[in-house]
């Protein structure tokens, strides 16, 4: 039986009005807040580049001078209180996941949002990072309806490419897995060895019974479709024998021949027809059945016994199959997708 999963999927229920009043103002909130700290980093990376840092205070002493002294000087402090309300964001965004069960496990959220995370980070070096919130910014923008991310070219022309590159990595990647296994097959001499033992013989009784039933599912369906021609062919069997029979030509020859001839004929004809009958309905009996199965656990036993020759054509089979797949693999799909 399957492991029962963490979270069982259920039937998403609309958010009460509140709830969703409240969501649209948190998103809003964030929209505004990643908006300003991205603007507030450009420009205090700006402040930074000297010739940009004279040119402004050249150009406004004072609002320099107040640049410089609320917000240059205290730029850590108020990244700092940036980040806390994007970690606040993070971390309520994790608890609604798991309280909706998203996701297949709890601790997928902080994975399959690395862009949030990271841009949680306070460090210098990782300021930068904050830019992957637009990722995020974009998102919500999208689920507001304020965008429509699927329309834009840009995303068509990136999500095309993103899905050939992916398809091509996965295509390689499985046809050099092919080719490793391949490999193997080709070198490990116990291998034919090992599939009989380990695979085969372990369903050796679910196999009989499954040729048994193949076998007389098949010649019960052939008999019943090809009855007129089988009846057919007897007659014209019994006929000819009766014909080219020397016995019989002398029989002909009496006064009244041709009509006991003619008896003969329809007897053995019928005799013939009603042998074949009885031979079909006796696939289906329980005796024909266990002579079927026994004929076949017999060739099934002299089949596992693998010789030099068996082994080799085990792996020949086992390679071409791979083979099979290899080139199935390699077709490229995206090409029929993106004519």
């Amino acid at each position: 039986m399957p492991a029962t999963p963490p979270f069982p999927k259920r039937r998403a229920r609309p958010l009460p009005r509140a709830a969703e009043l409240a969501h649209l103002g948190w998103d809003v909130l964030i929209i505004v807040a990643v908006v300003a700290n991205l603007t507030l980093l450009l420009v205090d990376s700006l402040y930074l580049v000297e010739p940009l840092n004279e040119a402004f205070q050249s150009a406004a002493p004072a609002a320099h001078a107040f640049y410089d002294s609320a917000i240059h000087q205290r730029f850590f402090h108020i990244d700092l209180a940036f980040v806390a309300l994007f970690l606040v964001d993070v971390l309520l965004g994790w608890a609604v996941a798991v309280i909706e069960r998203r996701y297949h496990r709890w601790f997928f959220y902080p994975f399959l949002h690395w862009y949030d995370v990271l841009g949680c980070i306070p460090l210098t070096g990782f300021r930068l990072l904050r830019a992957l919130r637009l990722i995020s910014l974009v998102h919500r923008l999208d689920r507001l309806g304020l965008v429509h991310v699927e329309r834009w070219t840009a995303y068509r022309f990136v999500a095309k490419y993103y899905d050939i590159l992916l398809e091509e990595l996965s295509d390689r990647i499985a046809v050099r897995l092919l080719s490793n296994i391949q490999q193997q097959v080709s070198t490990n001499s116990a291998l034919a060895d090992s599939v009989i033992n380990r695979v085969v013989a372990p369903r050796k009784q679910q196999l009989i019974h499954e040729i048994t039933q193949r076998i007389e599912a098949s010649a019960g369906q052939a008999y019943d479709g090809n009855r007129d021609a089988v009846m057919g062919y007897i007659s014209d069997v019994v006929g000819r024998t009766l014909r080219d029979s020397p016995e019989i030509r002398r029989l002909e020859r009496l006064p009244m021949g041709s009509a006991v001839s003619n008896s003969l004929e329809a007897s053995l004809a019928g005799v013939a027809k009603r042998l074949v009958d009885e031979l079909a309905q006796g696939i289906h009996s329980p005796e024909f059945r266990a002579l079927v199965s026994h004929t076949a656990e017999s060739g099934f036993d002299a089949w596992l016994k693998v010789d030099e020759g068996s082994a080799e054509v085990t792996e020949a089979v086992l390679v071409d199959a791979l083979e099979i797949l290899k080139d199935q693999v390699s077709q490229q799909a995206w090409k029929d997708r993106y004519q």
